[in-house]
């Protein structure tokens, strides 16, 4: 079984218990969502007979968030009183998997190897996802205990992650994003010019391995040397007793070229790659996980320009289809769709030329070419002699037969292209 199915050797009596263990049915799984089932197995390997009174699984999630002299152990009272902390609850199952009959205090079992199933739901509820930090954590466990008479219980906890699914597919997170800001470059009254800065990323959502196309344009005014940088920063925010604790630190960054007084630069999708992070936290009331995307210039003796750009980390990646193109498209259906109210099923032919002259008229533009004896009716003439009668004359008589048929007989439809 080893560790990683959560041994614990036993210390009861006698030695007869020699290990307990917990093992999951998919231990390729490597976490957890709202809704999902947990199942696995319980393992016990006594070398005698062992009493117990009840073997139990528990699986309990809370987030934490705690800072203050209390962590000290050496901390007085006064100081202890100083610390705050702040807890909430997101899973509590109980099970029992073996317990004695009625009316019996003792399950006696026989030397060997015995496995106990079990299996249960988490709740439906969204989950919020595991997270360790400085000042606090999400944590989720599952744990076996082993109650024996007149010996400590015995246990062995395994560790439970859970993830809650952030698609980057919605509207909001499709949205992009745009910020353009300028700075005066100087002290007091030796002003050297303007840098201003305008960057823009194509959704706010993204999703751990992609690489993010940056948009900027930097417009260099000043007398000054200036780098162009970008970076992306994750903020921890952690709630108790009504006080905030923040951390935040950079976890990628990219820089630009060397930008000369009076130079203009453009980013046209300079990428950003994302590391593994943990995914955005945005549903837990004391513990929250923001990032964001910061585009900022460097300006030697001046304070920098930064631009930062709200960004999301998600756990469902971009399919390919954005709101708009979906917005776009639904707007020309519904633009569109008046023509399936006024196209007639079959179209018409248009009308006849000799319906719409006078007999004269017709007469006097008639092709003065004779009618080969096979063509029936048909305007047959060679091409060029059509060319030159109609030069400055009105269209041919209108026929629904080809001039010019090819060698399949069969009627080719007529159909219209919108």
């Amino acid at each position: 079984m080893g560790g990683e199915a959560g041994c614990a050797a036993a210390v009861g009596a006698e030695g007869r218990v020699k290990s307990l263990g917990l093992v999951f049915e998919d231990e390729r799984k490597g976490c957890y969502s709202s809704g999902e089932t947990v199942a696995g197995h319980v393992l016990l390997e006594a070398t005698e007979p062992v009493a117990l009174r009840a073997l139990r699984l528990e699986a309990q999630g809370r987030a934490t968030a705690a800072w203050g002299p209390s962590t000290c152990p050496r901390a007085s009272a006064s100081a202890a009183a100083l610390a705050v902390s702040s807890e909430v609850e997101y899973l509590n199952v109980r099970l029992s998997l073996r317990e004695p009959p009625a009316g019996e205090g003792i399950i006696l079992l026989q030397p060997g190897k015995h496995e106990f199933p079990f299996r249960f739901q988490l709740p439906s509820e969204p989950l919020v996802t595991s997270f360790t930090g400085k000042y606090g954590s999400i944590q989720y466990c599952v744990r076996a205990v082993l109650e024996r008479p007149k010996v400590p219980d015995q246990s062995v906890k395994r560790d439970l992650q859970v993830v809650s699914h952030v698609d980057v597919n919605t509207p909001a997170l499709l949205t992009p994003v745009l910020k353009t800001q300028e700075k005066m470059v100087g002290c007091w009254f030796f002003t050297s010019g303007p840098v201003s800065l305008s960057a823009k990323i194509e959704r706010k959502g993204y999703c751990n391995g992609e690489a993010i196309p940056i948009y900027a344009e930097i417009e260099n005014c000043s007398s000054r040397l200036i780098v162009p940088k970008a970076a992306i920063f994750q903020t921890q925010t952690y709630l108790a007793s009504g006080k905030t604790k923040t951390i935040r630190h950079m976890v990628a960054n990219v820089r630009g070229n060397h930008i000369a007084s009076g130079s203009t630069d453009t980013w046209n999708g300079k990428t950003l790659k994302i590391p593994p992070v943990t995914p955005s936290i945005l549903d837990c009331c004391i513990i929250r996980v923001d990032y964001s995307l910061a585009v900022y210039i460097h300006i030697p003796g001046a304070k920098k320009l930064m631009l930062e750009l709200p960004l999301v980390i998600g756990t469902i990646p971009y399919n390919g289809f954005g709101s708009r193109n979906s917005s776009v498209a639904s707007q020309f259906s519904m633009d569109m769709s008046w023509l399936t109210l006024t196209l007639p099923e079959q179209p018409e032919a248009p009308p006849n030329y000799a319906d719409v002259v006078s007999e004269e008229e017709f007469s006097r533009h008639i092709a003065p070419y004779p009618q080969p004896p096979n063509c029936e009716g048909e305007v047959c003439c060679p091409m060029f002699a059509c060319i030159q009668e109609f030069r400055f004359q009105p269209p041919p008589l209108y026929s629904e037969v080809d001039p010019h048929p090819s060698d399949v007989e069969e009627a080719q439809p007529v159909s219209f292209i919108l």
